[in-house]
């Protein structure tokens, strides 16, 4: 296995720039550091009929939201994902996955709602869980409200927003009707994962460093535990009902075996549970678009199967 020949001209382009990775530079700087990557790196920006900016009632409070319209639907219902962004629970915001959105609603013809849940340090787990399964709630309980089906309801996110799709499709199984999980973090325990130690050194975008420190900040230097299913879905005893679902990972990502288990663990359940990886990219591969051939690729996958799942 090799790097496909984009994602190695990308990662020689990083290294060749220096500069400190996520781990070491102060949160407030990683995010706005991480903003300016994705947005070079997403390529061009589409256009959306509507993007609107609301907020829905929360545990603690009001949660934003980002509700994408991809074209005018009159008395029509239109499916519905929640996406949840990536980012290690502490980066990443409504406008470092605006582009994949658009993108999603346009070519899935569907509604999609982004939830800006509460970040760490200054929220730790759970509360951002909280907020995510309380905004997905809101979208069942008022989808007609923003033009949606309220029994086409699907849930994905990329790395921690994958972790909070997974989270959310067990917490709401009966109303989730399939769950797109992108390179997932589903196990915070001390589980062997071969590819944490293969690609986990940093020479791949994420390190293993990285997530030690997004795990610290997120539990408050493990003050708070992740090893039960709020967090750690491989820890589900209970799959019953559980939405169909589909895992991508990236074949050079330290994360890509735990996302691995989780597919096997739900289809070893009886629940229908495909699997691609994508063998020659990276970790984030997805937001990168504009650059890795293998992200256009997987936004196609994503998309196809969300109109699969939605009946189109």
């Amino acid at each position: 296995m090799s790097l496909d020949q984009s994602t190695d001209a990308l990662l020689k382009n990083i290294a060749a720039g220096g500069g400190p990775a996520l781990h070491e530079m102060p949160y407030e700087t990683c995010r706005s550091v991480f903003l300016q990557l994705v947005q070079n790196l997403q390529g061009e920006t589409l256009s959306i009929h509507s993007s609107v900016d609301k907020s829905v009632a929360g545990p603690n409070g009001e949660i934003p939201i980002r509700v994408y319209t991809p074209r005018a639907i009159g008395d029509e219902k239109l499916p519905v994902v929640v996406l949840y962004h990536g980012g290690g629970w502490v980066i990443g915001d409504l406008e470092s996955h605006d582009n994949q959105c658009r993108y999603l609603a346009n070519e899935a013809d569907s509604i999609v709602v982004a939830v800006d849940y509460r970040l760490a340090p200054e929220h730790i787990f759970p509360a951002g869980v909280k907020d995510c399964i309380a905004a997905t709630e809101w979208v069942v309980a008022n989808a007609a409200s923003i033009g949606g089906d309220s029994s086409l309801v699907a849930v994905t996110g990329d790395s921690a927003g994958g972790n909070m799709a997974a989270v959310v499709a067990l917490q709401l199984r009966e109303k989730i009707v399939f769950q797109l999980l992108v390179y997932p973090v589903t196990d915070f325990s001390d589980n062997v994962y071969p590819s944490r130690e293969e690609f986990g050194g940093g020479a791949y975008f994420l390190s293993m460093e990285d997530m030690a420190w997004f795990g610290g900040l997120y539990t408050n230097n493990g003050e708070v535990s992740l090893l039960d299913e709020h967090a750690t879905v491989m820890s589900a005893t209970d799959l019953a009902g559980v939405a169909p679902a589909l895992t991508i990972t990236a074949g050079f990502d330290p994360l890509r075996d735990e996302g691995k288990a989780y597919a096997e663990k739900l289809k070893k359940a009886g629940i229908k549970s495909d699997y691609k990886c994508y063998d020659g990219t990276i970790h984030g591969f997805t937001l990168f678009p504009g650059a890795l051939e293998a992200g256009k690729e997987a936004l196609g996958l994503m998309v196809s199967s969300l109109k699969t799942a939605f009946g189109k």
